[in-house]
C-alpha cells in the first residue's frame, strides 16, 4: 500500500519543540503522479506551504537507486518535513524510473540516467502546470548528474532559475554538459563534502572553473551522504538561501545558518 502522507498525526505541544531529524511540521502534502513522455507513470509527493504564498520550489532529484538512492533519501525527506513551514517553500520528490520507496514503485526500470532525461522532464513540467513559481533543480550525487546533463537545455532550461547540486560524483556529467550550464548564465550551487567519496572540494573547484557563476562550497567534516543532523540542516540552510535570495523576506538560511530550530506549532513525528 502506498504511504499516504494525510496520515501524519499533529499534536500542539505545550512549548516550543526542537525540531530533530523526524519532526514532521505542518503542509499540505498529496501523493502525485508525473507521467513522462514514453508513457511511465512515476509517483511522488508535493509538500506545499499550509498557507501564504509558494516563494520557491524544489524539483528535487534523488541518489542511485542501485544503490538505495530514492525520493525518501534522508536530506529530501527533511526537506519536504520542514521548508514548507519554515521557508514558504514547495518539495516536489519523486521516484525515477524503476525506483521504490514506501509511496510506491515508478514504473519503467534504470536507464543509467539516459532515459531519465524524460523524468527530469516531466518533474519540471508538473510543476509548471502546477503553477508552482521560482522553481529550482536540487540534485543529490545521481541527482547532480541529471541536473547537469538536462537543466541547462530545453523544454527544462527556460523553466527552471538554476540548480543546486550536493555530493556532484561527475562521473556521467561531463565538460560538455558544464559548458552549457555555463552558456546558460543560470546560478549553479554546488556543496561539496570535504570527506566526499568520489570528488573532494578542490578537485570540484577545478572542475566547475568551466562555469564562471558556479560556487562551490566545501563542507568540513561531512561525507557524501550528509549523514547527521548537523549536516542536513546545513544542506537545508543552504538551499533556503540560494533559492530565496532576491525573494521578499528571503534572509532565512543565507549564508547556511538561517533556519529556525525550533517550531511553535503542531508538530508530528515520522515513522523511522
Amino acid at each position: 500500500m502506498s504511504f499516504d502522507p494525510a496520515s501524519y498525526v499533529f499534536s500542539q505541544p505545550s512549548a516550543p519543540t526542537a525540531i530533530r531529524a523526524s519532526t514532521v511540521l505542518p503542509a499540505r502534502r498529496e501523493n502525485v503522479v508525473l507521467r513522462t513522455s514514453d508513457g511511465h507513470r512515476l509517483v511522488g509527493e508535493l509538500a506545499l506551504p499550509e498557507s501564504g504564498e509558494v516563494k520557491a520550489t524544489l524539483i528535487t532529484l534523488h541518489p542511485l537507486p542501485t544503490h538505495g538512492g530514492f525520493m525518501d533519501s534522508h536530506v529530501y525527506r527533511k526537506a519536504s518535513y520542514r521548508l514548507p513551514a519554515l521557508a514558504g517553500i514547495a518539495v516536489l520528490r519523486f521516484n525515477t524510473r524503476g525506483t521504490g520507496s514506501p509511496r510506491g514503485t515508478s514504473e519503467g526500470a534504470f536507464e543509467e540516467g539516459i532515459g531519465e532525461r524524460l523524468d527530469v522532464e516531466a518533474a519540471v513540467q508538473f510543476a509548471v502546470d502546477r503553477g508552482l513559481p521560482n522553481r529550482w533543480l536540487v540534485g543529490w550525487s545521481f541527482g547532480t548528474e541529471l541536473a547537469l546533463m538536462y537543466g541547462a537545455s530545453e523544454p527544462v532550461a527556460s523553466e527552471v532559475e538554476g540548480a543546486i547540486l550536493l555530493s556532484p560524483p561527475l562521473h556521467r556529467a561531463t565538460d560538455v554538459h558544464l559548458k552549457e550550464w555555463a552558456a546558460s548564465g543560470k546560478p549553479l550551487k554546488v556543496l561539496v563534502p570535504e570527506l566526499d567519496d568520489y570528488l573532494q572540494p578542490a578537485e570540484a573547484t577545478e572542475r566547475f572553473a568551466v562555469v564562471p557563476q558556479a560556487r562551490v562550497v566545501g563542507v568540513d567534516g561531512a561525507r557524501h551522504l550528509w549523514v547527521g543532523e548537523k549536516y542536513a540542516g546545513r544542506v537545508l540552510n543552504e538551499i533556503v538561501g540560494e533559492v530565496l535570495a532576491g525573494v521578499a523576506g528571503g534572509a532565512a538560511g543565507a549564508g547556511g545558518t538561517g533556519l529556525p530550530q525550533e517550531w511553535n506549532g503542531p508538530v508530528a513525528t515520522a515513522q523511522a
